[in-house]
């Protein structure tokens, strides 16, 4: 089958459709409360294996999903030009700083296409110190996730398996959310004493 102007089109519709809806609502709405942005925290059900994506770290090194195996990963998918992702990024390097260890990491996975400049001059402008540098630059990584907007945030459980998900920013260091998160854990059967 001939794929003409029109069909092309036709396919790339929807996807310009759904994120010129958020960016209009998002423009200028108000920021989401704690209370909200936990209401919004979508649980899966059953916890769902996800694909080994590969993605680089500020080495230029590839970094798999499965290096964290054993470990409860928040996933943030995101970009420097995404004004609710700028806005969120702190609360996600404080959460970082709160509860990052050997068994707890928010992993931030840039989209961006400019790569690693943009993201260290981001890093700097907004005093992100506990983060580390990932990126997805050919955005397969987060194509293979299910990530048809941003930011979007995955919370994955020790057997790399996704828990909930997150669509929208959060102030993901407040009481409310770090209890959505422990609640998720919890019910797929996983604790950890960090969150407590």
């Amino acid at each position: 089958m001939k794929l003409t102007r029109a069909r092309a089109f036709w396919l790339v519709l929807p996807a310009f459709s759904a994120l010129g809806l958020y960016a209009y609502f998002s423009r200028g709405a108000p920021a989401l409360s704690a209370a909200t942005a936990s209401a919004t925290f979508r649980p899966i059900g059953e916890p769902r294996a996800l694909r080994d994506i590969v993605f680089a770290d500020a080495d230029e090194r590839a970094v798999r999903l499965s290096d964290y195996r054993g470990k409860v990963m928040l996933l943030n998918v995101w970009a420097t030009w995404c004004q609710p992702c700028r806005e969120e990024m702190p609360s996600l390097d404080r959460l970082q700083a709160r509860l990052g260890g050997p068994d707890f990491e928010v992993v931030a996975l840039s989209v961006d296409r400019d790569g690693l400049p943009a993201v260290k001059e981001f890093y700097l402008q907004f005093d992100i110190k506990r983060l580390r540098i990932y990126l997805d630059e050919s955005e397969r990584a987060a194509s293979k996730l299910g990530v048809i907007a941003i930011p979007t945030t995955l919370l994955i459980d020790p057997q790399n398996r996704e828990v909930a998900r997150k669509f929208g920013a959060a102030e993901w260091d407040s009481p409310d959310m770090i209890s959505a998160i422990r609640s998720h854990l919890s019910a797929s059967g996983t604790q950890l004493s960090r969150l407590r």
